[in-house]
């Protein structure tokens, strides 16, 4: 059974796979609906990006997957959307339009698909739609349709042109920035700039800090997710060694925490440092990279297969996959797979070390992907524990310094 946080059956090898959800189930845990929906709509990219977790890491599924979601697929995904929000009553849905690089989908496939699960939905549900690119194709007529059909548009930039070409290239070996930077110009600095959504961008170590930040401050963006690289205990992230209590990585986001904290007026949400706010707060996280929160996202691959977070393709060959597919399955049927059902168990998902941590309500064992261990499955600490102990303990502590003075200031 599987009752209470201190259980220890869970834990076995290979965790998640033999979860007892019906054990769960029985102790009156119940799924909650999945409410953002992943659409692989093309499965090739543009760039040769170093970093890329789809195309350089462990699972390379992406070499078997269609190019481009077929019509078909596209319009069985579009009711199985509106059959799971209908069965669940959401009162909105996020879409996340992504690859690959989804405007190779082209506009055709983009615009049956919005305007397809818009008109599907009931009335009551509103559709939010959000589009992740590289930026190198996003010109003119693609922006015109995203404001034709209220898409936002989230751009991958990982700084200052030295920073960015570091690793999102052609396969030639071009640099992408300029290209990008063009791109991210005719986005903020028109009328299209209510689309913008955010930058994503990719931790290297070896860039400064700072300047990175300025760099991408450059483009005003609403928002900035820094996204650590991707790795696991068998594969590492770079400049992560597992056996060393260094902290790299805290200690160049660190940096930029401090010139976004003592700026008078923030310029922009760093999603990473609002989430661990947040949650120090008391709040619920609303991202799946700290914090408790059961997670409600599930993807759709090209080929119409449903799946776990794309994310889970760095830890070994086939982790995100499920056995099913919109063609013949209902979205309902993913909240039972156990892989599923362990993003949604809280603590209950978590290691004897996790569990027994003082900061184990803001930390949430970090990124799912990045516990997976050849031992114990994803029922691990994160390969990035010491990174994010002492990035959150600074902040925190940080924040309650200022507190203390604000307090006695009154």
């Amino acid at each position: 059974m599987l009752g209470s946080p201190d259980s220890e059956p869970l834990l076995t090898q290979g965790f998640p796979e033999f979860l007892d959800v019906d054990a769960l189930l029985a102790d009156g845990w119940k799924p909650f609906a999945f409410q953002q929906f992943i659409l692989k709509i093309h499965s090739r990219c543009d760039l040769s990006c170093r970093h890329c977790y789809v195309y350089e890491m462990a699972d390379q599924s992406w070499r078997d997957q269609p190019r481009r979601m077929s019509d078909a697929v596209a319009d069985r995904t579009i009711e199985r959307i509106a059959e799971h929000a209908g069965r669940h009553n959401l009162p909105e849905v996020d879409i996340i339009l992504h690859g690959g690089e989804p405007l190779l989908a082209g506009p055709e496939l983009i615009s049956r698909l919005v305007r397809g699960i818009r008109g599907a939905v009931d009335t009551g549900t509103r559709v939010n739609v959000n589009i992740q690119t590289n930026g190198v194709r996003l010109d003119e007529s693609f922006l015109r349709l995203f404001e034709s059909l209220e898409i936002r548009v989230g751009v991958s930039v990982d700084g200052d042109e030295e920073s960015h070409d570091r690793h999102r290239r052609f396969a030639d070996g071009r640099g992408s920035h300029a290209l990008v930077s063009a791109s991210l110009r005719r986005l903020t600095e028109g009328p299209y700039h209510r689309l913008f959504s955010g930058l994503l961008c990719t931790v290297d170590v070896r860039n400064d800090p700072v300047r990175t930040y300025e760099a991408l401050l450059e483009f005003d963006p609403p928002a900035i997710d820094f996204l650590l690289p991707h790795g696991n205990w068998p594969a590492p992230p770079p400049f992560r060694d597992p056996d060393s209590a260094a902290t790299p990585y805290a200690d160049w986001l660190i940096q930029i925490f401090d010139r976004w904290y003592e700026s008078p007026v923030l310029q922009t949400e760093i999603r990473m440092f609002q989430e661990i706010l947040r949650l120090l707060l008391g709040s619920p996280s609303r991202a799946e990279t700290v914090g408790l929160s059961p997670v409600r996202m599930v993807v759709i691959e090209t080929d119409g297969r449903i799946q776990q977070s794309d994310i889970l393709k760095s830890a070994y060959p086939g982790a995100p996959q499920t056995p099913l597919h919109v063609l013949r399955d209902p979205l309902d049927r993913a909240l039972l797979h156990p892989s599923i059902v362990a993003r949604q168990i809280g603590e209950l998902a978590l290691s004897p070390a996790c569990r027994s941590c003082e900061i184990v309500s803001t930390c949430g064992g970090g990124l799912y992907a990045h516990r997976y261990s050849q031992d114990t499955g994803f029922a691990t600490p994160s390969v990035y524990c010491p990174d994010l102990y002492r990035l959150i303990t600074y902040i925190a502590e940080r924040c309650a310094r200022d507190m203390a003075r604000l307090r006695g200031a009154g």
